[in-house]
């Protein structure tokens, strides 16, 4: 192996969640047990979340604490291996000179679910990768881009993306037939989660009989139109099977977040509702979470599914190399992952309950196939190492 400096960007401090931690900091953290020199750049050019007063801030001094006691606690060698730069240009972590320092000697920077501001000094570093992680979201300005039809702030966020040389996609089907996710000017190679199998080992049985998932209910932002075709995101698609904890004796829990959900029409349904910002706090008691629960049961967003852009999620990875059966809704991932143990995909109510009573009647069998599903699709050192040669090639 030649040994690369990598810097890899992403949200960890922007959006001090447990989930969106884990999506990024994994990318560092399964470079770094390769062998690499990585370091983990968090530049956006904007305020960051505040999830306890539900606001933007500027000061980032919780954000970096949060980053890095979850640095610390993860891997101590990676303590060293960050920088997040403020809007006001102050350097976190690694120093102004130390990032410079840095980036003048990089290889490859990946820039994560185009989150990062692409400086004139990253724009010289000799390979530029985009990863796009919401397919659809990420590519629905195309055709009106093309046609110079779209706004100023399309415009300026496409033109960004140009200046990458390589692009990924979590949309596996992205370019194949029958997926609506617009191309275009790009051309999208298929990625999916890296998952560090050691860091989500050690769960042990689970402690509560619950399908359970932690979600957002709708974006705040209208979702995608492309040609005339407005899509949205997992609300829609729950509405689809608002019906089915009454058809079924499991315990389904929702961990909801923000998009103003109908509470109390879920629980009126049966669905179990918990606070999904307590279950994320930290990334620590979002693993936890995870380690408590039977399963997972979720929708995609509308967006994914209508596309069919072969989208799978980074939440149910996670679930899934805990030994924990998913029971999710297909976007056309069925096209090219080994679905049936493990990994159960439906398409409509019927099929949502056939998957939960499958895993209930034989939960051995799944919860071994969860394992080594995740082992072999999503495994940080296979998904990283073909990532990092198809970057270079």
């Amino acid at each position: 192996m030649t040994k690369r400096t990598i810097i890899v960007s992403g949200l960890a401090a922007t959006y001090p969640l447990g989930g969106v931690a884990w999506d990024y900091i994994q990318y560092l953290h399964g470079f770094y047990k390769l062998g690499h020199d990585v370091y983990y750049l968090e530049d956006t050019g904007g305020w960051a979340y505040d999830p306890f007063n539900v606001t933007f801030v500027e000061d980032l001094t919780y954000h970096v604490g949060y980053l890095r006691d979850f640095l610390e606690k993860l891997e101590p060698g990676l303590t060293k291996r960050f920088c997040v730069r403020g809007p006001d240009d102050r350097h976190w972590g690694l120093s102004r000179e130390e990032l410079a320092a840095v980036v003048a000697k990089a290889d490859v920077f990946f820039n994560i679910s185009t989150t990062c501001m692409l400086r004139d000094e990253y724009a010289r570093i000799p390979v530029k990768v985009l990863i796009d992680s919401d397919p659809m979201y990420t590519q629905s300005d195309i055709p009106r881009y093309q046609r110079g039809e779209a706004d100023e702030k399309a415009v300026k966020n496409i033109d960004n993306m140009r200046r990458h040389d390589v692009f990924f996609s979590f949309g596996e089907n992205v370019g194949k037939p029958g997926c609506l996710v617009p191309t275009g000017l790009f051309d999208w190679k298929p990625t999916r989660q890296p998952i560090v199998m050691d860091a989500w080992a050690g769960g042990g049985r689970y402690s509560r009989e619950a399908f359970t998932t932690v979600l957002s209910w709708q974006p705040k932002e209208k979702g995608p139109e492309v040609e005339g075709v407005r899509y949205g995101g997992k609300n829609m698609e729950f509405e689809k099977i608002m019906d089915l904890p009454q058809k079924t004796s499991a315990v389904l829990e929702l961990a909801l977040g923000g998009g103003k959900p109908p509470r109390e029409l879920l629980e009126e349904k049966g669905w179990k509702l918990v606070d999904g910002f307590a279950m994320s706090q930290t990334p620590w008691r979002y693993r936890d979470y995870i380690f408590e629960s039977m399963a997972e049961f979720s929708t995609a967003k509308n967006a994914y599914v209508a596309s069919k852009s072969g989208w799978f999620s980074c939440r149910s990875a996670c679930y899934l190399a805990s030994g924990r059966p998913v029971v999710v809704q297909d976007t056309g991932f069925s096209e090219f992952l080994d679905v049936g143990e493990g990994v159960l995909a439906f398409t409509d109510e019927a099929g949502a309950l056939a998957g939960i009573e499958a895993v209930r009647r034989d939960y051995d069998r799944h919860e071994a196939a969860a394992t080594a599903f995740a082992r072999r699709y999503f495994d940080s050192d296979v998904v990283l190492a073909k990532l990092l040669a198809d970057a270079l090639a």
